[in-house]
């Protein structure tokens, strides 16, 4: 079997035991660092006039000797900059430490700016030290500037190696931090124009002796002091209505769910999550709120409203469309089922051949039209309304039908983006219709919702009218950041083993 540490660890190595041999630190505690690099690349001119101490750390990324003079670039996260390193600066002692340095490593520098002969900004090192040993060598990535452009060559670019090992495709893509950093732009941005509107930023139980709150599979695990099986939650949603009970009266949670489902361009099992509910509030005010958010992040964080995402051209600057999802089927499907005629629904269904599930009634199966013939068809964002009550078991009925509920999803580029309901705060229907969904549970229905006793008990000491409403944050930042996949604003997506 082949040595895990090939030759070029085993040189690396030999190195450390060098350094160690002298009685240098290859790993010291702390770093003397004065500046971060984007502060000496600014003001140039004064830097080097004034001839100003300062000392600089990061990790330095190519080095070239020539006998007794040496040259290299470090880099930290704001910026990346030359380092000259000379025997007769540095001394004898400190150059043989340059000497066993090795790309890769952390290290840091003290000295002044200059401008070689060449006319390179850089530093002229007095000292250099080392702060973290190398022993693995980075993957290659060469670069060479065009017509005043870096072009990249050999990038660590496969795919699937990108997303195990994210460590190296942040250090040798430093361009794919950026979504990251746009990731956590957004999520302030978020949590500032909630808090504005009078928002409490709250947490609930991950681990739950009764999952609810969505239709899914739940992963479930094992308390051994309690001896009882838990469940990671798939929503937030019970525990935040139990708090609207409690007397809190605007509530959200930005955390993680998690679903025992499939994978896929925008699903991952565990997943960011908004969810946020108003009393006294209701459909019509998640409308107002979740156009508002989406446009603000659009045009105030990210400071633009054209993308492009998964092949479409979507604008977030224009108000966005409304139509109610009989509407929707009626002009992609070519069947009116607003009056939801049982009967007609199952012919057209059976007649085309679609999988219907055991006892799905007019509701379900407009949802499997809309599913097959419409969510793909809708380009620019959509709110998508008057959903069947059948397949709404947490939203309110209609005032003029009671057989559609106060409810819309948000869909952008054939993709469900939020979900927002006028929410149910009648006791009764609630256990009627929780109780429906454990009879789909007994035929089969794995993702049909169970019965909460304890939240019911919870309604029952009274809940005011309320709109709620949840967002997937992951799939959001796939929009604004413009990535077509889920695992690209994921920084550690769930893999198959190797």
């Amino acid at each position: 079997m082949q040595s895990r540490d090939n030759q070029f660890i085993q040189l690396r190595k030999q190195k450390l035991e060098k350094l160690l041999a002298a009685g240098i630190n290859p790993y010291p505690a702390k770093s003397s660092r004065t500046h971060q690099i984007a502060e000496v690349l600014s003001n140039q001119a004064d830097w080097i006039a004034s001839e100003r101490e300062l000392c600089l750390a990061g990790r330095l990324v190519a080095m070239r000797r020539q006998g007794k003079i040496g040259f290299g670039n470090i880099e930290d996260v704001s910026g990346r900059l030359q380092i000259y390193v000379a025997q007769n600066l540095v001394g004898e002692e400190n150059y043989e430490l340059f000497k066993l340095c090795d790309p890769g490593d952390f290290v840091q520098v003290e000295g002044t700016m200059f401008h070689t002969q060449a006319g390179e900004y850089s530093l002229k090192a007095s000292r250099i030290g080392l702060l973290s040993k190398n022993l693995r060598p980075l993957p290659a990535v060469k670069e060479k500037v065009v017509d005043g452009k870096t072009v990249r060559y050999d990038e660590f670019s496969d795919i699937e190696l990108r997303y195990r090992k994210r460590y190296l495709d942040l250090l040798l893509n430093p361009s794919h931090r950026q979504v990251f950093i746009q990731r956590s732009r957004i999520i302030s941005a978020i949590r500032a124009f909630l808090d504005a509107r009078g928002y409490t930023e709250v947490e609930t139980p991950v681990l739950q002796p009764l999952y609810g709150g969505a239709n899914a599979r739940p992963f479930v695990t094992h308390h051994n002091t309690l001896d009882t099986d838990l469940y990671l939650r798939i929503a937030t949603e019970l525990y935040l209505k139990r708090l609207i009970v409690g007397g809190f009266e605007r509530v959200y949670e930005l955390g993680k769910d998690f679903r025992n489902e499939g994978m896929d361009r925008t699903h991952n099992p565990e997943f960011t999550m908004l969810e946020l509910y108003e009393a006294y509030s209701d459909l019509e005010g998640m409308l107002d709120i979740t156009e508002e958010l989406i446009r603000h992040l659009a045009l105030s964080v990210l400071n633009k409203a054209q993308y492009t995402f998964r092949g479409h051209q979507v604008d977030l600057g224009q108000p966005f469309l409304r139509a109610s999802m009989t509407e929707l089927v009626k002009q992609h499907a070519g069947i009116d089922l607003s009056d939801l005629d049982y009967g007609r629904a199952l012919t057209f269904c059976r007649g085309h051949k679609l999988e219907i599930p055991p006892e799905a009634g007019v509701g379900k199966l407009i949802s499997i039209l809309f599913e097959t013939y419409v969510e793909d068809k809708l380009i620019q964002p959509t709110f998508v309304t008057d959903f069947p009550k059948e397949i709404s078991p947490l939203a309110k009925a209609k005032a003029d039908n009671a057989l559609l509920s106060e409810r819309f999803e948000l869909i952008i580029a054939g993709h469900e983006f939020a979900n927002a309901f006028s929410e149910l705060n009648d006791p009764l229907d609630q256990r009627a219709r929780l109780e429906a969904q454990a009879r789909l549970r007994a035929l089969g229905d794995e993702e049909a919702n169970v019965v909460d006793e304890d939240f019911l008990e919870a309604m029952e000491y009274g809940m005011p009218p309320m709109g709620g409403l949840g967002i997937g944050i992951d799939r959001l930042v796939m929009l604004l950041t413009e990535n077509d996949s889920i695992k690209e604003v994921l920084l550690f997506p769930q893999m198959k083993p190797e």
